[in-house]
C-alpha cells in the first residue's frame, strides 16, 4: 500500500487487529522523533496527521485539534506529559542504538537498555511530549 497517496477510506478499510492512534500537540515533531530515534517509517506528515509504520504495524498520529468533537479531547492535559500508563513497545528495534540517539532528538532515556529476565533487551524512552516508547530485541 502506498501510504503517501492511499485514500483515507481505503486505509481505514485495510486496518486489522489492534490500532494505535496517538494524539499529539506537534504531529510533525513526534513523527520526526519516531523516525530519528527508532527508525520508524513516516508517511503523509502534515500539521494534523501522519501515518507511521513499523514492521507491518500502522500507527496514526493525530493533532489534538482533529479530536475537537471527540469525548477524549476534553481529557487531554494542557502542559503535562502525555501517555502516563501507556507504553508502546517497538519489537525488533535496537534499544542501544535508540537510546544513543534519543537525547539529540529531544527525548529522555528513563530506562537504560537492560537485559530482562523474560528474554528481551529493552529500554524506555520518553518522546518530547512524554509518550513512552520501548525498543526491544531478544537477548542474544
Amino acid at each position: 500500500m502506498d501510504y503517501e497517496t492511499v485514500p483515507a477510506a481505503d486505509l481505514a478499510h485495510s486496518l486489522r487487529g489492534v490500532g494505535v492512534n496517538i494524539l499529539c500537540r506537534d504531529v510533525g515533531g513526534t513523527a520526526r522523533f519516531l523516525e530519528a530515534v527508532f527508525g520508524l517509517a513516516v508517511h503523509r506528515v502534515s500539521s494534523d496527521y501522519a501515518i507511521v509504520t513499523h514492521d507491518g504495524t500502522v500507527m496514526q498520529l493525530h493533532a489534538d485539534a482533529t479530536y475537537a468533537g471527540h469525548p477524549l479531547h476534553g481529557l487531554l492535559p494542557e502542559g503535562a506529559a502525555r501517555g502516563a500508563g501507556v507504553q508502546f513497545y517497538l519489537f525488533g528495534c535496537d534499544p542501544d542504538a535508540a537510546a544513543a540517539r534519543a537525547e539529540a532528538a529531544g527525548g529522555a532515556v528513563v530506562e537504560v537498555p537492560t537485559d530482562k529476565p523474560h528474554g528481551l533487551r529493552e529500554a524506555t524512552i520518553l518522546a518530547p511530549e512524554g509518550l513512552a516508547f520501548s525498543p526491544a530485541v531478544p537477548v542474544a
